[in-house]
């Protein structure tokens, strides 16, 4: 049985503790600076929970000793601090972050680990760059690669279009932070919310626009190989206009405090979304220019019986499959391994990776 510390005790970090758990062959121990958000952890009995700061010296690193794993689920600015303690109890670190620059940070201290670091290890940045991947190596030769995620509510009922069903600080995030793209062959920052566009998949229309984050490395691992590669965020329309009002005209973007407490305080959670992926790459092969697609909603399910959110389901089980790898010796155990390093066919038939199974509707669109 190996030993896993998970860190947050939110509602992806109680759903990576379940899912892990319940397997049998985890033992798991979730951390977390408040006891009231521990307490009110919907998880299994056989999940252990420690209450502990963070930032406090040797605290983390206390907890990770002969352990073989840590996870963190917490929010992006504590990602760093948690590689940090990682790096020094000699774990395997996996993370879920969208943010660039502590991935960046997760990448150094990687350079001198003795165990694997795998940062992005979510649905995007995650999952995304594994399908991206297997996608553009189908090619002799790349045009174009464009990535596309949302997590969505089923049932939009406000003039966002939207509900919370992921992290707060890390959606506001993504929404203010420059984006990397590659135009015409060269590494570029694109700007958030911008380049907006609109599609429909079965029926339903769409609207996505530049974010941050979402690529993970792969503008680094394609750059030199491909012409275009972009990722934006999907959203219903009129969502992209009152955000960007909200951060630039009422200048909220200098002030996240204040957005984070009106978003929620005035957005509803809700377990009833959907995860919409969608990827599209172009190139050649034997010298014709062809396009491959894969399209994928995900929707909220019950695992056993509770039920979990579209988000909850495919962030905690990407990172989830990662670890099982990892735990299998299917993925090298030493160094800074990135999301495209990671075989699709062997994702997809890994015991967690199987929720992300396409049905057999996915993927009727319409431009």
């Amino acid at each position: 049985m190996k030993n896993i510390v998970v860190v947050g005790a939110g509602k992806i970090g109680g759903t990576i503790a379940n899912l892990l758990a319940n397997t049998g062959d985890y033992s798991v121990t979730v951390v977390d600076r408040s006891q009231a958000q521990l307490d009110g952890l919907d998880v299994s009995a056989n999940v252990t929970t420690k209450c502990i700061e963070i930032d406090e010296a040797g605290a983390l690193e206390g907890v990770l000793a002969g352990k073989f794993a840590v996870l963190s689920a917490a929010p992006f600015h504590l990602t760093t601090r948690i590689a940090e303690a990682a790096a020094k109890s000699g774990v395997h670190y996996l993370d879920l972050t969208e943010d660039v620059a502590s991935t960046r940070i997760v990448r150094q201290l990687s350079a001198t680990a003795k165990t694997a670091f795998i940062p992005q290890c979510g649905l995007a940045p995650g999952f995304i760059s594994i399908v991206a991947n297997d996608l553009a190596k189908r090619f002799d030769s790349l045009e174009s690669v464009r990535m596309r995620v949302g997590a969505l509510p089923q049932y939009p009922s406000n003039a966002l279009n939207y509900n919370l069903t992921w992290s707060t600080d890390g959606v506001i995030n993504e929404y203010c932070e420059p984006c990397e793209a590659i135009v015409d062959g060269e590494l570029i920052e694109v700007p958030a919310l911008e380049e907006r566009e609109e599609f429909s998949l079965d029926g339903v229309t769409y609207e996505a626009f530049n974010t941050s984050g979402g690529l993970g490395t792969l503008c680094e691992s394609l750059l030199g190989k491909v012409r275009t590669l972009n990722y934006r965020t999907i959203r219903y329309p009129g969502h992209a206009a009152i955000m960007k009002a909200l951060l630039n005209d009422l200048g909220l973007r200098d002030r996240r405090d204040v957005l984070k407490d009106i978003l929620e305080n005035a957005l509803p959670s809700t377990l009833q979304d959907v995860v919409v992926i969608f990827v599209t790459v172009s190139g050649r092969k034997k010298g014709r220019l062809l396009q491959e697609t894969y399209a994928n909603k995900v929707y909220s399910n019950h695992i056993g019986a509770q039920l979990y959110s579209g988000i909850q389901i495919t962030t905690a089980s990407a990172i989830c499959a990662v670890l099982d790898m990892l735990a299998k010796g299917e993925l090298p155990q030493q160094g800074f391994i990135r999301q495209e390093d990671i075989a699709l066919d062997t994702f997809l038939a890994n015991r967690f990776g199987k929720a992300y199974a396409q049905s057999e509707s996915a993927g009727r669109l319409v431009a």
